[in-house]
């Protein structure tokens, strides 16, 4: 690992430790639960509740394999008589509000929303309101009155991505160009990455190409990828920003129908194909989001705001203000670089996945040089 990486991953160290603080100690547990602050003492009075989650789309796999089951365990284990009606938008912005129309006839009485396009579900987070229903924004900031917010720090994570790109290339920075591959120009959180890695490469990387991909859809990355190539010409190119693994994928296809190799490349979200990635060298770097601090907190704020109470500060330690200028209680949590080096003491010793899962035959040699076999 380069001493600029190792830099990069000492920081992260810091501001886990400062986050984790900030966050009421939420941040500090990657497998265990976290605070309960009002919602455990109240489950017994919220009892058969109905509570609506709506996740936005499956082409990433972490709403699928970890938010909503982890989510659903914590409501369950807070409020056991607690009914959870499931929604999941594919991508269509359109559809999530009729969702929202659904759980609202429903009965459900807190939503737990993770926005497909924060701007077009304002109407629907403001009827949600207008009913005397909870909005609690999920992962993405949606606009209008939202009555709590939890996710990561996300100008962290792009100014994370963007330290560890500027770190990977080093001194070859002077002698060619990069190219960013940005999330969905409808996602706030895509807005967000993007403003922190511009904040760590600008003046540092020069970009010869960017594109902000509609959907987080891996296909169309590989073909911008393809095409940021072209454009700067494949001997030009010394590093690609990707704003997730999904996206990755995409661009690392690109850069070996290239026949580009050794290029630095990052990443989001601690997809396992990532982690493989890392360790044969294809991919540089990921963004680490433990998952059971964001369901946690999710979960205890749905139960709390289902009990009619003010959420206190050990859920809500700041106030984050939305596209449409309402200002949310809002809990931050912290984002981990993964590199090689330490897959062993972050997605594995906090069993996301298992060595096994990981160092499957194709990877076995590179594991055992990572030292994970």
């Amino acid at each position: 690992m380069s001493n600029g990486l190792r830099r990069v991953l000492a920081v992260t160290a810091v501001v886990s430790l400062g986050l984790g603080a900030a966050s009421c100690g939420s941040a500090k547990q990657s497998t265990g639960g976290g605070t309960s602050g009002g919602a455990s003492g109240s489950a017994s009075a919220v009892g058969a509740v109905r509570i609506g989650l709506l996740l936005p789309e499956t082409k990433t796999t972490r709403y699928e394999q970890f938010d909503r089951p982890l989510i659903e365990q914590k409501i369950k284990e807070l409020a056991p008589d607690a009914q959870i009606d499931y929604y999941n938008a594919n991508q269509d912005a359109t559809l999530q509000q009729t969702q929202v129309d659904t759980a609202l006839t429903k009965g459900d009485k807190v939503l737990i929303l993770d926005a497909v396009d924060s701007k077009a579900i304002q109407s629907s987070v403001q009827k949600a309101h207008d009913a005397g229903v909870k909005v609690l924004a999920y992962d993405r900031l949606a606009q209008g009155p939202a009555d709590a917010y939890v996710s990561f720090d996300n100008h962290k994570v792009g100014e994370l991505q963007g330290q560890a790109l500027v770190a990977a290339v080093g001194d070859k920075a002077g002698s060619g160009q990069i190219f960013m591959i940005n999330g969905s120009p409808t996602d706030p959180n895509a807005a967000d990455f993007k403003a922190g890695a511009h904040s760590a490469i600008d003046g540092k990387l020069k970009v010869g190409k960017e594109y902000d991909t509609p959907q987080w859809d891996p296909n169309t990355a590989n073909q911008e990828a393809a095409a940021a190539i072209t454009a700067i010409g494949a001997g030009n190119v010394v590093g690609a920003y990707s704003a997730n693994d999904g996206m990755a994928a995409g661009v690392a296809t690109a850069l070996k129908a290239a026949g580009i190799s050794g290029v630095p490349l990052t990443g989001q979200d601690a997809q396992l194909d990532a982690i493989q990635r890392i360790l044969i060298n294809t991919q540089t770097m990921t963004i680490y989001k433990p998952f059971k601090p964001e369901t946690d907190a999710a979960g205890q704020m749905a139960v709390a705001l289902a009990s009619g109470k003010p959420l206190d500060s050990t859920l809500v330690p700041v106030t984050v203000t939305n596209g449409s200028g309402n200002k949310v209680p809002a809990n931050l949590l912290t984002p981990i670089v993964v590199v090689k080096d330490n897959i062993k003491d972050t997605v594995v010793k906090d069993g996301l996945y298992t060595v096994a899962q990981i160092c499957t035959p194709d990877y076995a040699a590179a594991c055992q040089a990572a030292g994970l076999q």
